[in-house]
């Protein structure tokens, strides 16, 4: 599967020699001169990686990187920079970034760069989950719908992660008694399964009273949806 990516920068030289080049190598490359213009390609369209430039003309290439990474914090980024200070490669990784390469560079680097980048934020089948728009990031424990992250507490994302762990099937309120308050008695009468579900569905469903991933299973337990 080609890989797309999106490049950000001002000189429209740069933009030439990266976009041959890229698509050479088997990438899928759309070009933006401005922030504005970049920013409502990524709102469009599902990129694989950004190379982002520091200096641009609507906007500080540090600061859009924090925007990005709070919008979309599982897309590799890479800063594209003429600045060398290993302080200037510092607020960039701070700020998100998940690499800074100086200009000028080799394309044959940057690519290897890229590459990197890319295996980097694959996640493997048993650390990613993912069912229609609801996606579970094992690996950085990020949980999200689309590219919006979703705040759960430590017992919601165990929860959530046991349900989608055996999706299609029925998860007995027993099971996840034990599992996942066995260091609490949880009587029968407990309410606390079915609040802590109630609480889930509302931060990941459309709509909570017509559950889409969480299923109830009257009497049972509950099934997440294959």
């Amino acid at each position: 599967m080609n890989h797309s990516i999106l490049i950000i920068d001002d000189d429209t030289d740069i933009l030439k020699v990266l976009k041959a080049n890229l698509e050479l190598h088997g990438f899928g490359v759309i070009t933006a001169e401005s922030w504005m213009t970049g920013r409502d390609i990524l709102a469009a369209l599902n990129q694989d990686l950004l190379l982002l430039d520091v200096m641009l003309p609507d906007g500080d290439g540090f600061d859009i990187c924090r925007t990005i990474r709070k919008e979309r914090p599982l897309l590799p980024i890479i800063m594209l920079t003429a600045k060398d200070k290993i302080s200037d490669k510092i607020i960039g990784l701070d700020g998100g970034a998940d690499d800074y390469v100086v200009k000028p560079f080799e394309t044959l680097e940057l690519i290897a760069r890229i590459k990197a980048c890319l295996r980097r934020s694959k996640p493997t089948d048993e650390e990613l989950t993912a069912v229609g728009d609801l996606t579970i990031d094992k690996k950085r424990r990020i949980v999200s719908i689309k590219t919006r992250e979703i705040g759960l507490t430590p017992k919601e994302y165990e929860l959530l992660c046991f349900l989608a762990a055996h999706r299609g099937e029925v998860a007995h309120r027993e099971d996840i008694k034990k599992l996942l308050w066995k260091e609490h008695k949880i009587y029968s009468w407990s309410r606390v399964i079915d609040v802590h579900i109630r609480h889930l569905r509302q931060k990941i469903e459309a709509d909570p009273s017509e559950p889409y991933f969480i299923i109830t299973i009257p009497g049972v337990g509950y099934r997440f949806r294959e």
